[in-house]
């Protein structure tokens, strides 16, 4: 990974900018990409004729081919201009996305025109090369051995929580096929299926090279679940938080381990994983004799934020393989919050010690003397995560890297032989300067991943975005903190607004209590209104009016998302909010939901605080607006029934 001192890097540099303040530049840029890529074919093999003559080139149907072409590129520029989401405008507030840095878009863009996949590296050497690295700096700002970790790029989270668990469930029936081998079995100390099916993943990854010296590798593992099936239930139990994202579900069905093996973990009133609860239960599992097949914490919940303490989990696994000698896989989901761990190291790596960074934060002026990020247990969930065995994050999301760009980092590449389908790399061996070396040849990503064919252009676009901006506090760090520094201030804001007054009724803005992350919650509620149904009514009503839902993008001046805190995923922690809005008891047992508007606050734009003020003014009188359409339309339904009445 490329690190330097980056202290004088413009975060209004990285970017086009709203109002395409560096349009300039980019077109500069975009022009030489294309014509970069121009040079590169007319100068392959010069000796080679034209292929379309100038006599050609004026042909009326070739000339008509390409009006047409205009034509169909006019439409679809209509449409884009009409309908897509502008993300990169702080007017949008909604989901975990925000304008793009221009390098990522550049070389996205340039590599594309070379059209690699990188499923092989025959078919794409430069960027499967780029692939390999940009894994690698992620698996480096998650504090992972360089030497021996593996990381790549997928087309989202999802599919990089696939792969977490398919490792887990392959490394969960290695020992059980190596008991059933007559070469492999005296590897094993202890064979009851209990013990098999409980050991820790480094014990089962050094068996792995046990068997590699006795050549049987390849016949174990066609013992395995790949190559035998999975028995239903024999693996055991997936625990995973209420707050969830909904790819574990379907993970467990394509993998064919069965949705009714997942226990759900309950969330605190903070919304993470409740750590006594998640003990009570991995204990009580144990004292049934159930395997857990993985535990998976989550890194910035998608709907509040929140950062589960990754640190409790990592000291329960520890604390089960020393009392009870049974271990489980840990996967992190942190295809939200996972590159925010770039917030916590220095320039050459290092995590940096909590009031040290603090003190960095404020001296540097990475965030404003007001704001204190993280919370404690938050920043030791960060440094817990190089103990995990594998991590999700998601590039396109506050690596403000184009879509499509997930990945997935495992702590040790040896679990790659568990999936692979070929060697991961093939070596050659040859003589340079009468030195004899060994380089990889046609690196097979495909053949080691869940997908096949792949774009290079998303590898380079996530390669170049890591050396521009550095993985570390003074790199990526100062570009998350503007939004981090924003959702504080807006929520310091919200709450201490004065009510907003239309026709005589008050409306209060309220936000959650400060979050994790910079997801932002809030609502608005008509000050009088004891009815938890009409508070979610309203909410929604005002969601619509702020959001795709309204029939237009472009032309709203505010968008926003919106998500229901219910029962079902989060228990009765959404009642103690409910409380504090002056709804009774009974009135969350009779909805057991609470509909809230939804905000990831990642533009840079307003880390200013006199930008903030003037924003923060003109959303105010945005709101007013919205309710005062809103109410607008309740009377005007009002009157058509006492019409229909008379």
């Amino acid at each position: 990974m490329t690190n330097f001192n980056n202290s004088k890097m413009n975060v209004d540099a990285l970017f086009l900018g709203p109002k395409s303040e560096n349009a300039v530049f980019f077109k500069e840029m975009m022009e030489y990409a294309v014509t970069e890529h121009m040079h590169w074919r007319s100068g392959y093999h010069p000796e080679d004729p034209e292929y379309v003559t100038t006599v050609d080139r004026y042909a009326p149907d070739y000339r008509d081919t390409l009006y047409r072409t205009e034509g169909i590129l006019n439409q679809l520029s209509s449409k884009l201009k009409t309908t897509s989401i502008p993300w990169f405008s702080p007017r949008y507030m909604g989901h975990m996305n925000a304008d793009t840095l221009m390098i990522s878009n550049l070389a996205y863009v340039m590599a594309m025109m070379y059209n690699p996949n990188n499923c092989a590296q025959e078919s794409s050497p430069t960027t499967t090369q780029l692939e390999l690295e940009a894994g690698l700096d992620l698996c480096a700002m998650f504090g992972y051995d360089v030497n021996r970790s593996w990381g790549h790029i997928t087309s989202g989270g999802t599919v990089a929580n696939y792969e977490g668990l398919w490792v887990a469930r392959n490394i969960k029936t290695l020992p059980l096929a190596m008991s059933k081998h007559p070469q492999a079995q005296h590897l094993l100390k202890d064979k009851t299926e209990r013990a098999l099916l409980n050991m820790p993943t480094n014990a089962v990854l050094d068996l792995i090279d046990e068997l590699k010296k006795k050549g049987i590798f390849e016949e174990v593992r066609d013992m395995t679940c790949r190559g035998e099936g999975v028995e239903q239930g024999k693996l055991g139990k997936l625990l995973v938080p209420q707050s969830k994202h909904y790819s574990w579900l379907k993970a467990m069905d394509i993998l064919g381990l069965g949705q009714q093996n997942i226990v759900q973990l309950p969330v605190d009133d903070s919304y993470r994983t409740d750590t006594a609860q998640m003990r009570q239960i991995v204990f009580s599992l144990i004292e049934q004799g159930e395997p857990i097949l993985a535990v998976v914490a989550v890194v910035g919940t998608t709907e509040t934020g929140a950062i589960d303490n990754v640190a409790e989990l990592i000291a329960l696994r520890k604390e089960c393989e020393s009392r009870f000698g049974i271990s489980f896989y840990i996967h992190i989901d942190a295809a939200y919050a996972g590159y925010a761990c770039a917030m916590f190291r220095d320039e050459n790596n290092q995590f940096i010690e909590y009031d040290m960074l603090i003190q960095r934060y404020h001296n540097e002026g990475i965030f404003p003397p007001d704001i204190i990020w993280p919370k404690r247990d938050v920043y030791q969930s960060f440094r817990a995560l190089q103990e995990a065995d594998s991590i999700t994050v998601d590039p396109h999301k506050v690596g403000f890297i184009p879509y499509a760009a997930g990945a997935i980092c495992m702590k040790d590449k040896r679990i790659v032989d568990l999936i692979s389908y070929h060697a991961a790399y093939v070596f050659e061996e040859v003589v340079e300067k009468g030195r004899k070396t060994e380089k990889p040849q046609n690196v097979l990503l495909g053949s080691s991943i869940m997908e096949g064919s792949k774009a290079g252009a998303t590898a380079a676009a996530v390669w170049a975005a890591h050396r521009l901006v550095p993985l570390n506090i003074l790199g990526y760090g100062k570009v998350i903190a503007a939004g981090l520094t924003t959702a504080n201030w807006l929520i310091e804001s919200m709450n201490a607004s004065a009510p907003l007054e239309i026709e005589e009724r008050k409306f209060e803005i309220v936000a959650m209590p400060a979050p994790d992350f910079h997801m932002v919650n809030f609502m608005f509620k008509e000050v009088g209104n004891r009815s938890l149904e009409k508070q979610n009514q309203l909410n929604k009503r005002l969601y619509e009016l702020c959001s795709y839902a309204a029939g237009r993008s472009y032309t709203n001046d505010f968008l926003t998302s919106s998500t229901s805190l219910t029962a079902e995923e989060y228990g009765d922690n959404p009642q103690n909010f409910c409380r504090l809005m002056g709804f009774s008891d009974q009135e969350w047992e009779k909805t057991h939901s609470l509909y809230v508007l939804r905000a990831a606050i990642m533009t840079h734009c307003l880390r200013d605080k006199q930008h903030f003020s003037d924003f923060w003014q003109e959303l105010k009188g945005i709101f007013v607006s919205k309710l005062q359409q809103l109410i607008d339309e309740e009377n005007k339904v009002t009157h058509s029934k006492q019409k229909i009445t008379l």
